[in-house]
């Protein structure tokens, strides 16, 4: 669980590719994590599947037990060559990083890292527009071990230092937020966060570190759901989350008291979805743009939420901070109800009904933001109350025209009541 070998370790190992830190991010993809040691005279880094490690001797095996860095063969939970391959290779992605911790699914990344930040009796500042899962591990798991939850409004800048109390240790912050895809003023938050002393974590699925890099904008750990973009089809759960020298160690030492561990066959497919990750990101990304603009003229539409299409909430952020986007993104519906947000789904041929996004298939939710909103209100103050029920989309790798179209069939369905 990643610490680059060549740092860490000063074996001169270095990419077989020869790519490195000045090169663009789709050269950077293809030579990430291959690294002569591991790959050999092959492309790809091999699978190891392994529990044990065997030693040549006592006087190795107790020598083993002194060191605790990828690279260095121990039991299968510490890993192997697939599986640091891939930590490595996201660790190179992400500037400041120190080091790569894996985990096996992204809400395990979550947890593990907040876990290796608090301690009973702490605050934990959450961003109001999270993914679910975190609301309900706020509420629930970090509640049961003595960890107070308070939720915040994101886009509240000015009122953020008012939230910290001294017991407040961290801030998990997403941004985009899940559904309704506010852009919030990271480094700033950040800044804030770090003079009261708290560590800063992101949830930087959204736009990964090839189109936000989250430790170079003042966040101390950068969590990702590799389910999402790294994968890429749909087919592997996990998760990682980066940080600098000062959090990399207890993150790795959380997650192995934990008994976290990823399969060396996910990791492979983690690797080769890793490859074509800025082509699909770049393809997704402007289809997503090109759907937002003809949304935004359909008069059924009452708000398109998409942070990469001008005049949107968050666009001016998104282009100060970010340097790239994603297939995903929502819209509101103008004064209709569950009921037709659900028939407007339901009519959908091409795209798929299901959680997750990511994949190289497009697919669409109904989603109501009310129901998960604690410390800001949805609709928010400034739109009709009317215009509480949306769709999600998640836009793959289909050709945008066809999809277009099929959102045409959605919303005549949705007007056949």
């Amino acid at each position: 669980m990643g610490r680059r070998s060549d740092r860490a370790q000063g074996n001169g190992a270095r990419p077989v590719s020869g790519a490195d830190e000045s090169h663009g991010a789709n050269t950077r993809l293809v030579g990430a994590g291959r690294r002569e040691e591991w790959t050999g005279p092959v492309v790809n880094p091999p699978v190891w599947r392994a529990s044990t490690h065997l030693y040549p001797d006592t006087a190795a095996l107790r020598e083993g037990g002194k060191h605790n860095a990828d690279g260095r063969f121990f039991y299968g939970r510490r890993g192997a060559p697939t599986q640091w391959a891939l930590a490595d290779a996201l660790t190179g992605l992400e500037p400041g990083a120190a080091g790569t911790v894996l985990y096996p699914s992204g809400v395990a990344a979550i947890a593990g890292a907040l876990m290796a930040v608090l301690r009973p009796g702490d605050v934990l500042l959450v961003t109001d527009n999270a993914y679910e899962p975190s609301r309900i591990m706020a509420n629930g798991l970090l509640k049961r071990f003595g960890v107070e939850s308070r939720f915040f409004d994101p886009l509240d800048v000015e009122g953020f230092a008012s939230r910290f109390c001294d017991r407040t240790r961290a801030v998990l912050l997403e941004s985009p937020g899940s559904l309704t895809m506010e852009v919030c003023d990271v480094p700033a938050l950040a800044a804030i966060a770090r003079e009261k002393g708290a560590v800063s974590l992101i949830d930087n699925t959204w736009a990964s570190a090839l189109g936000f890099p989250a430790l170079e904008r003042g966040c101390d750990i950068a969590i990702m759901s590799l389910t999402k973009h790294v994968g890429g089809h749909s087919d592997l759960m996990m998760g990682a989350a980066s940080a600098g020298d000062r959090w990399y160690g207890p993150l790795r030492q959380t997650a192995q008291a934990l008994g976290h561990v990823v399969s060396p066959d996910d990791a492979s497919l983690a690797l080769r979805g890793l490859r074509t990750m800025g082509v699909r990101l770049e393809k997704s990304a402007e289809s997503a743009l090109a759907i937002a603009r003809w949304l935004a003229g359909r008069e059924e539409v009452a708000q398109v939420l998409c942070p990469m299409l001008p005049g949107a909430p968050g666009h001016d952020l998104w282009r100060r901070d970010f340097t790239g986007g994603c297939g995903l993104f929502s819209f509101v519906l103008k004064g209709r109800d569950a009921a037709a947000a659900a028939r407007f789904v339901d009519a959908l041929t091409l795209f798929g009904i299901g959680f997750s996004w990511g994949g190289y298939e497009s697919l669409a939710l109904p989603i109501d933001p009310a129901a998960i909103r604690s410390a800001t209100p949805w609709p928010p103050a400034d739109r009709n109350p009317a215009d509480r029920w949306g769709v999600r989309l998640s836009i793959g790798l289909e050709d945008a025209g066809d999809l277009i179209r099929d959102l045409e069939r959605g919303f005549a369905a949705m007007e056949q009541a």
